[in-house]
């Protein structure tokens, strides 16, 4: 049987450098955590790069998970304006009835739990970046208003007549198809047209795979720092099994992954935690399938798939990430007490 290799963390990777004047001393700062050597990263970040010293607005596409906030903040940093406040609001967080509050504040008395003025998002962010998540959660009426501060730079507080001016960058950014929505006519031409002046798209973790060991280690290093557990060794098949996987959650789901397996690294090595069962439509379970089934089930599948071996280095728990004693306990507690005949017969017959 061959052994696992063994990759050594060293050092934390160089994340990808955005600004080309930026002393190597400062590149991960300037990086925001966006680690990586892959293409079609690098081409999302020239276009950072270039766009940054600019007041243009921004529109950055990506799938959920991609670093789209990370990359707002980035080009702010690099902008004229980063001396000014970066101020975050994801639009489809805030319910329809509070969002406008939240984008322009309001006066006292505007509405009932309105008990004092406050300013909105766009006041906290006059002189610096307002960054607008989930632009395309933003309710039809209220679209023309953020037309207006846009194009205009005034806008009125919830309540009030008294037109407030600002100085204030826009960058947006979506998850969705814009032009689709605009087509389906609830969202507005106009106002598409004003957020799409420079859009950037950010390519999701499965186009850019080969940057998938810069970040383990990346996230390993930095989940092992905050959660005071010393990781001092990758696994090459840790890296492998990592890198096969489809990362519907992209970036953000490899950060939690990585965090689950250094919590569970009890012996300072890095190994693949559970990974959750998939969800696509070919998955759904049948109805009255439990979470105890499902999970029963697929220890099942990775004990048939490692010959119901469970120690060692080719073993299920080392798959599936848990500790022999724990997986035993586990096993125990879903009723899986024994090996099936058949797969002890298939042995037999091919020793």
């Amino acid at each position: 049987m061959s052994t696992a290799v063994i990759v050594p963390i060293h050092s934390e990777p160089r994340p990808s450098q955005v600004i080309p004047k930026t002393k190597p001393s400062d590149r991960r700062e300037d990086a925001r955590g966006m680690v990586g050597t892959s293409e079609s990263l690098q081409h999302a970040l020239d276009l950072a790069r270039i766009v940054a010293p600019t007041d243009s607005t921004v529109l950055i596409y990506g799938e959920t998970g991609t670093g789209k906030e990370l990359c707002a903040q980035l080009i702010h940093e690099h902008s004229l304006r980063s001396g000014g406040p970066f101020v975050r609001l994801n639009c489809a967080a805030i319910p329809e009835g509070l969002l406008e509050s939240e984008l322009f504040g309001h006066e006292k008395g505007a509405f009932t739990s309105a008990v004092a003025q406050r300013a909105g998002r766009f006041e906290a962010a006059d002189g610096g970046t307002l960054f607008l998540d989930e632009i395309g959660e933003i309710p039809p009426r209220l679209q023309p208003k953020l037309l207006r501060v846009l194009q205009e730079q005034e806008f009125e507080r919830l309540g009030s007549s008294r037109t407030i001016r600002v100085d204030v960058r826009v960058i947006a950014a979506t998850n969705q198809d814009l032009a689709a929505l605009v087509e389906e006519k609830t969202f507005r031409m106009d106002l598409f047209y004003r957020l799409n002046v420079f859009p950037l798209t950010l390519p999701p973790l499965r186009d850019r795979r080969e940057d998938i060991p810069s970040l383990i280690q990346h996230f390993a290093n930095g989940a092992a720092s905050k959660l005071r557990r010393p990781i001092r060794a990758i696994p090459l098949e840790t890296i492998q099994t990592l890198e096969q996987h489809s990362w519907p959650g992209n970036v953000r789901e490899l950060q939690n992954v990585i965090e689950r397996a250094v919590i569970l690294a009890e012996d300072g090595v890095l190994r693949v935690p559970f990974f959750e069962p998939k969800r696509d439509s070919q998955m759904l379970p049948a109805s009255g399938t439990t979470l105890k089934d499902m999970e029963r089930d697929y220890i099942l599948q990775v004990l048939a798939e490692t010959r119901w071996l469970i120690g060692g280095a080719s073993g299920a728990a080392r798959y599936l990430g848990l500790p022999r004693t724990s997986l035993l306990s586990k096993m125990k507690r879903l009723g899986i007490s024994h090996r099936p005949l058949s797969a002890a017969k298939g042995d037999r017959a091919s020793a």
